[in-house]
């Protein structure tokens, strides 16, 4: 099957996946669970362009898995941290108010806009699926990128999700672990992860869609709804103590802290 053929067949499915998606959410007031059905619907794509990919089935069943198993992990915990009990995401908040009464049809479209970042995010995984060589150093490669990424990105939401359970930290900034060396530790091995798709997509015949994942994820973490949108709602709820941590601390790669006079971070 051609590959602009399967992408079609899968913005398809994303689109009335998220057409449900929008209802349900619009159903129990909460716009934040398009978060939540976003990273399911690549979980979603990883699986279904896995069976129908034409490349050797080995790379595409490992592909499949591993980006399913990236894709599901983010899922539950933004359900489950995000959504569920949850208030609804001060983003959603502030567009309800941007948007006042048309925000019901502007969040349908919002929705669907999500559909089509689900494709273009998948095209890595297709691209990769559709090489047709044998298992190489290059597969080995991208696993232990994927290994190293998913552990970190993993590690990096425990311990964010420890500091916030722990009731003495409240209205504090959380600088422990892997914040203490960048102030968004959890995008930066997301953004990592992306990479293991191009070594896996190295015989590919699409092998530079591969490189759309580490490229389109940097632009919208520093331009669209990643680093800015958190940055800006960390100030607003924590004020000066984000501050000084912002003044401290790798904004994105994790380095080592710079000395803050009077720092009082947490």
């Amino acid at each position: 099957m051609e590959i602009h053929i399967l992408l079609l067949i899968g913005w398809a499915i994303m689109a009335a996946m998220m057409f449900a998606a929008f209802l349900w959410a619009k159903k129990i007031d909460n716009y934040g669970f398009v978060d939540v059905c976003w990273s399911l619907g690549l979980a979603i794509s990883a699986v279904g362009y896995a069976l129908y990919a034409p490349g050797l089935w080995q790379r595409r069943l490992l592909v499949g898995l591993l980006a399913g198993f990236w894709a599901t992990r983010l899922t539950l915990y933004l359900y489950f941290n995000r959504v569920r009990n949850k208030p609804e995401d001060g983003r959603y908040q502030k567009l309800r108010e941007k948007w006042g009464e048309s925000g019901p049809w502007k969040f349908f479209l919002f929705f669907q806009v999500q559909a089509s970042w689900d494709v273009l995010f998948a095209i890595p995984f297709v691209a990769a699926m559709y090489s047709p060589a044998p298992i190489s150093i290059y597969d080995v490669l991208g696993v232990l990128i994927w290994l190293l990424a998913v552990s970190g990105e993993s590690l990096a939401d425990y311990q964010l999700a420890q500091f916030r359970a722990d009731v003495s930290t409240n209205g504090q900034t959380c600088n422990r672990g892997l914040w203490r060396y960048s102030r968004h530790p959890n995008y930066f091995f997301e953004w990592l992860h992306w990479f293991a798709y191009i070594a896996f997509a190295q015989a590919s015949p699409y092998w530079y869609l591969a490189a759309l994942g580490p490229l389109v994820m940097l632009i919208f973490l520093f331009k669209i709804t990643g680093i800015p949108h958190t940055e800006k709602q960390a100030l607003r709820s924590r004020g000066e103590s984000y501050r000084r941590y912002q003044e401290s601390t790798s904004m994105f790669i994790p380095w080592f802290p710079k000395e803050v006079k009077n720092e009082e971070v947490a």
